[in-house]
């Protein structure tokens, strides 16, 4: 059985050379049909050239030819960046950004702080924010977008007139801070508060509360600060000098559109403050020394579960000191009562003011509080634990002057209920 199978391998051979020869002879006069020749050469020496269609070229050598490719392609290029397509889509006229657009090179340049003081331009990214911006009546510029569809979630009568850029999710990506880019960004001119339109739910539920920061550094705290300010109700956030600007991109993610839900006044000097608070507002300072002073004094610090700001503790040294000609105190730091955070201070409209972690409250915020009859506000920590972060502060004292407001406003309504 095994001779007569072994045979059976050599016929096998040539026929598959064979077939394989005639398919490549196949292949080569295929691509030879599809073809169209210069010149044809008949037998007889008689030359006839191939008739070309209109404005079609001969072929050229590879250098040549991607040499005038690339004379052809840069006046296109050139010519895109000077002149995107444009495109209408859903009612939304946009342009296409090229590479080598110079539009692109804005979003490098508007995320320098400078230029956006300069400028007076602030950088929105994300739908939500740029949502609520547009709600609240901000300027919008130019927004540069991944996809269409992010565009139609915006409010599109707001649209009108502003320069819709579309680009890569690459350039978004390469422009953003954040871990996941949300694929728009928007250009906006600095908010102005008197022009402003907020929402009406905010007004409704808005309190006689104001915060003052003061030497607040931190871009998160200040977005923390501020979204807490916009839930418990503040009708006006001042922010003086010292303070980081509340349009920094960061503070503005941070406050998850806490800006665009009451006036924020910024870069105050301390001398103007009070043209921006309501008749007969008193102002308290969140500070812990006061009270810790005065039970240092009686030996019974650690009783009281107090624990101070060592940074404020700098002003009550000047407390101490005495004239050397006539041997009397000097008085360096105001008089201004300490209270607990818990106990009434709301019965006439309050501004709190709130300080940095690095400086705390300053020199100046504690003589408004003494002009204006206010007090330090004091929030008790366990004996051993630092005092509490300025975000955190801030939110308790805001909220609790809420609940009073709350609870004054209904024992008046339970009166007149009676009456």
């Amino acid at each position: 059985m095994a001779a007569l199978v072994r045979p059976a391998r050599f016929v096998v051979r040539p026929l598959l050379q064979v077939v394989q020869a005639w398919d490549l002879d196949a292949r080569r006069w295929v691509r030879a049909l599809r073809r169209s020749p210069v010149k044809v050469v008949f037998p007889s020496g008689e030359v006839v050239e191939q008739k070309r269609a209109p404005g079609k070229q001969p072929r050229k050598a590879p250098s040549e030819a991607s040499a005038q490719e690339q004379r052809e392609k840069q006046p296109l290029e050139e010519s895109a960046s000077r002149a995107p397509s444009t495109w209408e889509e859903s009612g939304l006229r946009y342009d296409k950004a090229y590479p080598g657009d110079r539009r692109l090179s804005v979003m490098t340049i508007v995320k320098s702080r400078p230029f956006r003081e300069k400028q007076g331009k602030i950088l929105l990214e994300g739908r939500r924010l740029i949502s609520d911006a547009l709600k609240a009546g901000a300027v919008p510029k130019m927004f540069f977008f991944s996809r269409l569809e992010y565009l139609k979630e915006l409010p599109v009568d707001k649209l009108k007139g502003v320069s819709l850029i579309k680009v890569k999710f690459e350039d978004i990506k390469d422009w953003s801070d954040l871990v996941t880019p949300q694929g728009i960004m928007g250009i906006f001119a600095k908010p102005d508060h008197v022009k402003m339109t907020y929402p009406k739910t905010q007004l409704q539920h808005s309190l006689p509360l104001l915060l003052i920061c003061d030497n607040l550094r931190d871009p998160g705290n200040l977005g923390t600060i501020l979204r807490s300010a916009a839930g418990a109700g503040c009708s006006k956030v001042l922010l003086t000098k010292g303070c980081v600007d509340a349009w920094e991109p960061k503070v503005l993610r941070a406050g998850m559109g806490a800006h665009f839900r009451m006036p924020i006044i910024n870069n105050l000097e301390w001398e103007t403050v009070p043209n921006y608070l309501p008749p007969d507002t008193r102002v308290y300072v969140a500070d812990n020394c006061g009270l810790y002073a005065q039970a240092e004094m009686s030996n019974k610090a650690s009783d009281h579960g107090w624990v101070c700001d060592q940074r404020v503790m700098k002003f009550h040294k000047y407390e101490e000191e005495e004239d050397v000609e006539t041997g009397a105190s000097q008085d360096w730091l105001p008089h201004v009562e300490v209270q607990s955070y818990d106990s009434d201070w709301t019965e006439a409209p309050a501004a709190v003011v709130i300080g940095g972690e690095t400086y705390g409250v300053s020199l100046e915020s504690l003589q408004l509080a003494e002009s204006t009859g206010g007090k330090r506000l004091l929030i008790p920590v366990v004996p051993g634990v630092d005092s509490l972060n300025s975000a955190m502060a801030a939110s308790i004292l805001l909220f609790e002057g809420k609940r009073q407001l709350r609870g004054r406003a209904e024992d008046l309504s339970r009166d007149r209920s009676y009456h």
